[in-house]
């Protein structure tokens, strides 16, 4: 709730700031970029139940859109495996995650009347998590002991990319759901 709260008084001041700075730069194109990322991510989104952070890759596409918003189709992956006691023997129960959804991102490179090297921005991503579950042979106990989540979700973003050069960026996305670190490939 922390993490929403923040990134809505992020935007708030963002669109507070001088909006006349939108008209002072050329048109920037952010689209045609492949994003790489490592992301670590739990507790919420489509985690649902998990009680630690896990390793998440990260692949999307952005395209343009409009005049400083783009729109990603994503795909990640995540698996774990969790202990669980029976009848006094430990089972492991396996879950294999793949979101699959569209990020929606708009830049404010403008407004910040950022150099070139550097964009920011704010997002959000919408999807579904296709979920493979299952448990070691021999558990007969409650097989719906772990609930899975919804498979659909929400997420809100804040970040920013440095470009090395005009083909490599870097990027951190910081996120309600998964945050990320990763190589933008322009």
């Amino acid at each position: 709730m922390k993490t929403i709260s923040l990134t809505l008084l992020l935007f708030l001041i963002i669109v507070g700031t001088n909006l006349s700075a939108q008209q002072a730069r050329n048109s920037e194109h952010y689209g045609k970029t492949l994003n790489l990322g490592l992301g670590i991510g739990g507790y919420a989104g489509y985690y649902g139940y998990v009680d630690h952070s896990l390793p998440v890759f990260h692949l999307d596409y952005e395209f343009d859109v409009a005049n400083s918003f783009t729109l990603a189709p994503f795909i990640s992956f995540y698996s774990y495996k969790n202990r669980h006691n029976w009848d006094n023997n430990y089972y492991y129960y396996h879950q294999t995650v793949i979101p699959i959804g569209i990020k929606g991102t708009y830049y404010f490179d403008r407004i910040f009347e950022a150099n070139s090297d550097w964009d920011f921005y704010l997002a959000g991503s919408l999807g579904f998590a296709v979920v493979n579950s299952s448990w070691d042979d021999g558990y007969n106990g409650d097989r719906d002991y772990y609930n899975s989540p919804s498979p659909l979700f929400l997420d809100l973003h804040v970040g920013t990319e440095y470009h090395f050069n005009n083909k490599v960026g870097m990027f951190l996305d910081l996120s309600t759901g998964v945050s990320t670190i990763g190589l933008a490939i322009h």
